[in-house]
């Protein structure tokens, strides 16, 4: 793990969290009490981050530094607010491309999808705050820096991040093989965002039902399904191809 991405200390843990800095995940030694770790687990709780009890053992791999029992990791990113996002992306003149990750949770795949979105020029990527791949040392490695250029934002739940495009009228593609429709088929010229689901998955049934049109990957072989990265990148130079 980089070491920008992670602070450890609890009263370090604290003051970053009260100063806003967007933490990822709190590691908490097990068993450990006191008013200082006290003030520190309310904090957490009260601010939605996840957290996790793990062994003093955990703790030590993670830092060599005295941690007191508490490690975070925070984001090495600054996120974007997705209404400012997408209202200065409407008004840039740029025909909108987003793209919504529905708890993708393997870091590679997300570094691998930053890099082809900032190669296609997504206007932003849009995940979940809670079930979602981390953005850290092996993300920013694997988008080659893309994670620095592209915006991205943390919504509470997908659906929301939906419901707010449609509300822009931007039109919300699901990449799913529930249906018969290719993604050949679908027209990606007009405003839209297009949503990948998680590795095993795939698209939370609830997101599905709201989403504007449904397309998938013609598949000519054997195995049921693509890399979530690869299908995603087949999605976005199909829309590349159409706007040309």
């Amino acid at each position: 793990m980089h070491n920008q991405t992670q602070i450890f200390g609890i009263r370090a843990i604290i003051e970053a969290i009260n100063s806003g800095k967007t933490i990822d995940k709190v590691f908490l030694q097990k068993g450990l009490h006191g008013d200082l770790f006290n003030e520190l687990e309310s904090l957490v709780n009260k601010s939605g981050i996840a957290k996790s009890y793990v062994p003093v053992e955990k703790l030590n791999r993670l830092t060599k530094k005295n941690h007191q029992g508490a490690v975070a990791q925070i984001s090495p990113v600054e996120f974007y607010d997705i209404e400012n996002l997408v209202v200065n992306v409407m008004e840039s003149g740029q025909t909108p491309l987003f793209l919504l990750l529905d708890q993708l949770s393997d870091v590679r795949n997300f570094g691998a999808i930053i890099r082809t979105a900032e190669c296609t020029g997504v206007s932003g990527i849009i995940i979940q705050k809670k079930g979602a791949a981390p953005i850290n040392g092996d993300t920013i490695k694997t988008s080659a820096g893309a994670v620095f250029k592209v915006p991205i934002c943390r919504v509470d739940h997908i659906k929301d991040a939906v419901f707010y495009m449609q509300a822009s009228g931007i039109k919300v593609i699901a990449a799913t093989e529930k249906t018969d429709n290719t993604l050949y088929d679908v027209s990606f010229t007009e405003p839209c965002a297009i949503i990948m689901g998680s590795e095993g998955r795939g698209i939370n049934p609830s997101v599905l039902k709201v989403a504007d049109d449904k397309a998938k990957l013609p598949l000519l072989g054997e195995i049921e399904s693509l890399n979530v990265s690869v299908a995603c990148g087949a999605f976005l130079y199909e829309a590349v191809r159409q706007r040309r």
